[in-house]
């Protein structure tokens, strides 16, 4: 199923390819409660027809004139809006702010959207003042603006957090990176995965679940969720846990969790965490000494999760999936 972001793209190029036009409107930066984040899109056609949003709905009409404007002159626009706070309200937020918005006609979305189609993350770079452009994947960059070795390599970093937002100290130059979408692989189809996995989906994961019982791990029971009935340690080689992958193991049952823990230690994963009490992660960690994996004992976050005080299923599941976003966005979590 294509994303919310995939659908904006798809519609702009078909728009483009249809001959009716299209213009992309993208907030570049934001000052105080802004109602959509930068790198927020905005697609409008030749005839009016939009897809996304770049307020909640406050100055969308203003843009869609603007983004026509673009689409007949060909001219990029940088827009600048205030946002008051009854505005704000009306959109979900206790008070208003300030919002850039560059408007372009899109020249590089066959590209960027094959990029996404195969998995790859991708940087589109715009120098504000005129509209040249790099598009930059993991392959090569190519467009009208060169970018030295310093800018590519900060580029490529911004790859694992997907962080759009200026590129230089002057604000000269944005960055609209595309990331592939992070990872959960959450091993044991339990109460807890059963909570975890639609939570963590709602906020952007693509989620896997691996689990050889096929009483637990069935479709009725995870509906629309990704399945993988292989022992884990199978299932981990196939699925290489990268910079962008969190695991997640919820078992108990050490022939499920250690395998995948030590696959999971192996690679680069940001976030690898196992259900269980202090004691019974004292008795996993002797297991894990053995495998030689004793180096590697601090990046395990164990027991999982910030703790909240929550015991249900629901209320653990809050706990993992607030505790992963931290470590993503921030590094890692106080214990």
């Amino acid at each position: 199923m294509a994303s919310e972001l995939d659908d904006i793209l798809q519609r702009a190029l078909a728009w483009q390819e249809s001959g009716r036009g299209a213009a992309l409107a993208t907030v570049v930066r934001t000052w105080g409660s802004s109602p959509r984040p930068v790198g927020s899109h905005l697609a409008v056609g030749g005839d009016g027809d939009f897809a996304g949003s770049v307020s909640g709905g406050c100055i969308e009409g203003a843009v869609v004139q603007e983004a026509l404007a673009t689409i007949a002159d060909g001219r990029p626009r940088l827009l600048e809006f205030g946002v008051s706070d009854e505005q704000a309200w009306e959109v979900g937020l206790a008070c208003g702010g300030r919002v850039q918005v560059y408007v372009e006609r899109p020249g590089s979305l066959a590209r960027l959207l094959a990029a996404r189609a195969a998995g790859r993350p991708a940087a589109l770079v715009t120098r504000l003042a005129d509209g040249a452009q790099c598009l930059l994947d993991a392959e090569e960059a190519s467009g009208d603006l060169e970018l030295d070795a310093a800018a590519r390599d900060a580029l490529r970093r911004r790859f694992v957090s997907g962080e759009s937002g200026p590129l230089d100290a002057a604000g000269e130059l944005f960055a609209r990176v595309y990331a592939p979408a992070p990872r959960l692989i959450i091993v044991g189809a339990v109460h807890v995965a059963q909570a975890l996995a639609p939570m963590a989906a709602i906020v952007g994961y693509a989620v896997t679940i691996v689990d050889p019982r096929s009483a637990f791990a069935s479709a009725q029971r995870f509906p629309g969720v990704t399945l993988v009935d292989d022992w884990p340690d199978e299932a981990m080689a196939r699925l290489a846990p990268d910079a962008q992958t969190a695991v997640v193991t919820l078992t108990h049952d050490p022939k499920l969790d250690d395998p995948a823990l030590a696959a999971a230690l192996a690679g680069p994963a940001f976030y690898v965490g196992a259900l269980g009490s202090a004691r019974t992660h004292e008795k996993r960690l002797d297991r894990l000494r053995e495998l030689g994996l004793e180096e590697q004992f601090g990046r395990i976050h164990a027991p999982v999760g910030l703790d909240l005080g929550g015991r249900l299923p629901a209320e653990i599941a809050v706990a993992i999936l607030a505790e992963i976003i931290r470590v993503r966005r921030k590094g890692t979590a106080p214990r």
